[in-house]
This record gives structure tokens, C-alpha cells and sequence, in this order.
């Protein structure tokens, strides 16, 4: 098999060339079609989050074809397209996860972070965290469902019923989860980089009512607004978009320190939010969803031996949507 290999925090992408993996009990080895180019791929590499177990193969946004199975791996069809995300293994024993907070789980194993993910030919994923997309499915086009997706499917369901959304970050989470709040009759404001006239006009295309900088107010009171721009510094200025009761929902893994925020912003009942990670019934629902949604991913292709480009022009803001690696 082929692999991009980080070898140490904050170094490039190394091609390597390994022996296929084999699968243990309860998992399936996946050749890699297409996988997902994701903001979270960068923390790992550049070392914003703890713990990046290196040697690591990165990637969490996989789509790919069922090649071989492990012991007591049963009703799986050799062939069967899957699609594996961030979320690898949990323990089904802590608290969180007795309690159906699998997302939260005290022994997690997360794809690409703490296992070998999808910048490769093949992985291996737990049989029970990888979902069956069916024949049809576009692996391009879909990889990028599998983190984008379903972290902006869990952002929205904890946003609650708003009917005004302010998506902040308008990249491959953004760029998804506009086109479900239109198909569920919802506004949608997007705030970009400012000055980012390109990604303003990717957004409107998407449907979105109002389009602009976040350093820009909107222009009506927003019910809830997500971020998905990995700043610190957007935390006061949601809150300040948002009326009285809104929710704030911060969708990233990682973001940058939060500046200190007057009480003024989060009195009269406005809520501030984290998401982490997620759970197999989102996956499950979003997927459904976005069948329903039509929802159309906005997708750049980079061969896997450029995997370090496509993390350099993701970190630039080169592409809107999502990049995505193909073996």
C-alpha cells in the first residue's frame, strides 16, 4: 500500500510504501477511493492538538471499497462501499457512552489521529464505525460528508430551531451545511475572511440571504450562528449578531484562545456551545439528510503524493469547498 506518512509534528507528508494491513476481530480493511482534506488533518499535522500519536497517517473523511474482512466481521459484502470518519472505536463501557454520549467517550480511538486514517490506498476501520453508502454514491463527492458533514450536522442540531443562521467560516463545513438549512427553510448569513469576495459569492450561490466579512454585522439579529473558523477572536462578535435566547455553537476541534468577553454579550439568556466529535447516529441521520437535501459538494482534487499541497493551499484559503485526495 501507499501512505502519506506525518513523521513528526509540524514536518511535511512523507510518501511511503507499505504491506497491506490486515485486519483484526471486528474490523474490515477499506482500499481508499477518495478521502477528505479536513481542517482537523492540519491541527494534527502542525500539532495543535495533544497527543498525535507519530509516525500517523492522516485523513478522517474516507470513502472506499471494502477488500478484506477481520474474524467474527459478518453481513458485510466484500465490494461494499463505506465511508469511515473521524470517530474510530469506543469503549461502550465509560459513563459517556453508557449514557449514549459516545462522542464523548473516555478511551476513544479517532481515524487519522490516534489510528492510521485515509491518506493511503487502504486503512482498517472498526466494522461498526463504518457506514454502507451503497453503489451510487460519488466517493469525491461524498468523502467530504464524513467530517464536514456530520460535525456541521451536529452543530446545527445543537443550534436548536433557528430560523436565521450565521454560518462563520465559510469552507467545506459551511459550504455543506448552507445548502440543508436552505432545504429546511432556514436563513442563512455567511460570514467569510474578510475581504473574501470569492467565498462570499460561493455562498450566495448556495442560497445564502446575506453574505460578508466577519468583521461585519449583519444585517438582522441572527437566531444562532455556528463557527466553524478555527478563532477565538469571532466568539464575541457571534454573540453580539445574535438576539436575545441565541445559541452559539463553536464546531471546531481546536480554536484559537477566547478573548475576554463582557457579560453584557451573554446576558438575556444567550448560550455559548462546544461540539466534539460525534456519534454513529449522526451519521446515520446526516447521511439520510443529505440524500434528501441534494446536497452538492463544492470539491478540489490533488493526487495522494500531494497531499502537502493540497494542506498548504487549504491553510491559505486557496479553494472553496473541500480538497480531497484520490490513490
Amino acid at each position: 500500500m501507499k501512505a502519506m506518512v506525518l513523521p513528526a509534528v509540524g514536518r511535511e507528508l512523507v510518501l511511503e510504501e507499505r504491506a497491506d494491513p490486515e485486519p483484526g476481530p471486528g474490523q474490515v480493511r477499506v482500499r481508499v477511493e477518495a478521502c477528505g482534506v479536513c481542517r482537523t488533518d492540519l491541527h494534527v499535522v502542525d500539532g495543535d492538538l495533544a497527543d498525535v500519536r507519530v509516525p500517523i497517517v492522516p485523513g478522517h473523511e474516507i470513502v472506499g471499497r471494502v477488500d478484506a474482512v477481520g474474524p467474527g466481521v459478518v453481513g458485510v459484502a466484500h465490494g461494499a462501499r463505506v465511508g469511515v470518519p473521524w470517530l474510530g472505536h469506543t469503549c461502550g463501557a465509560c459513563p459517556y457512552c453508557r449514557s449514549d454520549r459516545e462522542n464523548l467517550c473516555d478511551r476513544p480511538v479517532f481515524t487519522g489521529y490516534s489510528r492510521d486514517g485515509g491518506f493511503a490506498s487502504h486503512v482498517i476501520a472498526d466494522v461498526d464505525y463504518a457506514f454502507e453508502l451503497g453503489d451510487l454514491a460519488d466517493p469525491v463527492a461524498t468523502a467530504p460528508l464524513m467530517c464536514a458533514g456530520l460535525i456541521g450536522w451536529r452543530s446545527l442540531v445543537m443550534a436548536g430551531p433557528a430560523r436565521r443562521i450565521g454560518l462563520y467560516g465559510f469552507g467545506a463545513a459551511a459550504h455543506i451545511l448552507a445548502q440543508v438549512c436552505r432545504w429546511q427553510g432556514r436563513e442563512v448569513y455567511a460570514f467569510t475572511r474578510p475581504g473574501d469576495v470569492q467565498a462570499q459569492e460561493h455562498a450566495r450561490s448556495l442560497g445564502a440571504r446575506w453574505a460578508g466579512g466577519s468583521d461585519e454585522a449583519p444585517p438582522e439579529r441572527l437566531d444562532a450562528a455556528i463557527l466553524f473558523a478555527p478563532v477565538g477572536d469571532l466568539v464575541p462578535l457571534a454573540l453580539s449578531a445574535v438576539g436575545k435566547g441565541g445559541r452559539v455553537v463553536c464546531g471546531g476541534i481546536h480554536m484559537s484562545d477566547i478573548p475576554r468577553i463582557p457579560y453584557r454579550l451573554l446576558w438575556e439568556e444567550r448560550h455559548l456551545l462546544s461540539v466534539a466529535n460525534l456519534t454513529r447516529r449522526d451519521a446515520v441521520e446526516f447521511l439520510a439528510i443529505a440524500g434528501k437535501a441534494g446536497v452538492r459538494t463544492t470539491t478540489s482534487v490533488y493526487p495522494l503524493q500531494e497531499a502537502n499541497a493540497a494542506l498548504a493551499d487549504l491553510r491559505a484559503g486557496r479553494f472553496q469547498g473541500a480538497a480531497v485526495l484520490v490513490p
